[in-house]
C-alpha cells in the first residue's frame, strides 16, 4: 500500500502544526509550550488518556483499540526539543526565539507523530492500545531516560517502541534502517593539563603546556589508528583548546581540552576511555606536568532489535515501497534508552535535498508527512491487527 489517504487529506493542517512548532522552539526540557500543545491536541483527538510531566516535561497518550481484548501495546515515540543554533533560513515561519531553531527536524517528528494520533483516535482498526510519546531533551539532555527512569514503560504497560528521524539526502518519504547497532555512544572528554607558566623567551624555566598539549591532541588520534581493531569503529575529536592565558608572550599555567568519543561497542568504550586516561597521564608526566581526566559517559549506544528491526522494514516497504539499509551512525541518539528497556527499532525517512540536521539553514521538509505518518499508523494496525 501506499501512504494513507487520510495524511493527504490532513497534510495541510499537520504542516500547519509543525510550521507553528518550528516558529516557537524550545530547548531541552523547556518544552513548555510544545508539550502544552501536544497534551491539547491529544485531548481534542480523543486520547484515552493524557499524561504530562513524565521525564519532567514529556507527554503521553493512550489510545485503546476496537476490541475488548488487551491486545498489544505498542509505544511510539518522537522528540520535541529544538537546538541553541541562530537561524539562517529566512522562512516565514522562522524560529522567533533567538539563539534557538529546530535545526534538527523535531518540529516535523512531533507533527507527524500527532497526525498519527489523530488517524488512530479516529479509527481505532487496531485489536491493542498505541501509546504515543512525546519526548524532551534528545539533544544532550537524556530526556529518553528520564522518562524511564519516571517508569513510564511499567506504567502504560509497553511492550514494544518504534521511534523515526529524518535524514537529509535520502529521496523524501523514503526509509532506511539496520539491525543491531545504529547510532554510536556518545562520550565527553574534559581535561585540564597544568604545567609551569612562565615567560615565553624563558621556556627552559617553564613546563609549556601549550606543547603538551598539542602532543595530547595528537596522540589521542593513535587510539582510532593503533589501538582500535579496525573494524570496530571509534571517534576521538578534541574539538575546544583554551589555554589559561590571552597573552602572546605568557606560556600558560594551564590548558583545557574538551572533546567527544563515540563508539559503537560498549569493550571499544571501555578500550577509549582508559587509553584516553593512560594518554592524557603519560604525557603529561612526559612533560613534568600533571593531568585531571572528566571522562563522562553519555547516550548508551542505540541498538535496534533484529525481530522489531525486520517488522519496522517490512511496513516502511508497504508504504514506499522500499526500505534500504542503514549505514552505521556515529551520532548519538537518546532512544537508546528506550530500546534498552524494550524490544523496538527506530528507522530513517529520507528529508529530500536539504541542508544536513544541525545546520543553521537546515528545515524538516513537509513533503515527508505522509510517509512519516502512514508509517506509525502501520506499525499499529499491522503489529496489532483488528481481530
Amino acid at each position: 500500500m501506499p501512504v494513507k489517504n487520510r495524511f493527504a487529506e490532513l497534510q495541510a493542517e499537520i504542516t500547519e502544526w509543525r510550521r507553528d512548532i518550528h516558529e516557537n522552539p524550545e530547548i531541552l526540557f523547556e518544552t513548555h509550550r510544545t508539550s502544552a500543545l501536544v497534551a491539547e491536541k491529544l485531548k481534542a483527538f480523543g486520547c484515552d488518556e493524557v499524561v504530562t510531566g513524565i521525564g519532567r516535561t514529556g507527554v503521553v497518550g493512550v489510545i485503546k483499540g476496537n476490541s475488548d481484548s488487551k491486545g498489544r501495546v505498542i509505544g511510539l515515540r518522537a522528540d520535541m526539543d529544538a537546538l541553541p543554533i541562530h537561524e539562517a533560513t529566512g522562512l516565514d515561519y522562522a524560529s522567533k526565539t533567538a539563539g534557538a531553531m529546530h535545526a534538527c527536524g523535531h518540529d516535523g517528528h512531533t507533527a507527524m507523530l500527532l497526525g498519527a494520533a489523530k488517524y488512530l483516535s479516529e479509527t481505532r482498526n487496531f485489536d491493542g492500545t498505541a501509546v504515543v510519546i512525546f519526548q524532551p531533551a534528545e539533544e544532550g539532555g537524556g530526556g529518553g531516560k528520564e522518562m524511564c527512569d519516571d517508569g513510564m514503560m511499567d506504567r502504560f504497560g509497553i511492550q514494544e517502541v518504534y521511534g523515526m528521524h529524518n535524514w537529509p539526502g535520502k529521496p523524501t518519504g523514503s526509509f532506511s534502517i539496520r539491525p543491531g547497532a545504529f547510532f554510536a555512544a556518545t562520550d565527553t572528554l574534559d581535561i585540564t593539563l597544568e604545567g609551569l607558566g612562565g615567560h615565553a623567551a624563558k621556556p627552559q624555566e617553564t613546563v609549556d603546556t601549550t606543547v603538551m598539549a598539542a602532543q595530547t591532541v595528537l596522540a589521542l588520534q593513535t587510539i582510532a589508528s593503533r589501538n582500535a581493531d579496525p573494524v570496530d569503529q571509534v571517534v576521538v575529536s578534541v574539538t575546544s583548546f583554551e589555554t589559561s592565558s590571552k597573552a602572546f608572550n605568557v606560556i600558560p599555567q594551564k590548558v583545557h581540552l574538551k572533546g567527544t568519543v563515540r563508539t559503537m561497542s560498549t569493550g571499544m568504550r571501555d578500550l577509549a576511555e582508559r587509553r584516553i586516561k593512560e594518554i592524557c597521564n603519560g604525557i603529561a608526566a612526559t612533560f613534568g606536568g600533571s593531568a585531571e581526566i572528566d571522562y563522562h559517559r553519555g547516550y548508551p549506544v542505540m541498538v535496534n532489535h533484529e525481530e522489531q528491526t525486520e517488522f519496522a522494514a517490512e511496513v516502511a516497504r508497504a508504504v514506499s515501497g522500499d526500505c534500504e539499509d542503514a549505514p552505521l551512525v556515529m551520532g548519538g541518539e537518546d532512544f537508546a534508552f528506550m530500546l534498552e528497556e524494550r524490544p523496538g527499532a527506530y528507522i530513517l525517512v529520507g528529508n529530500g535535498d536539504t541542508a544536513m540536521v544541525h545546520h543553521p539553514e537546515y528545515n524538516f521538509n513537509d513533503e515527508a508527512i505522509p510517509a512519516g505518518c502512514s508509517w506509525w499508523a502501520e506499525i499499529v494496525e499491522r503489529r496489532m491487527p483488528a481481530a
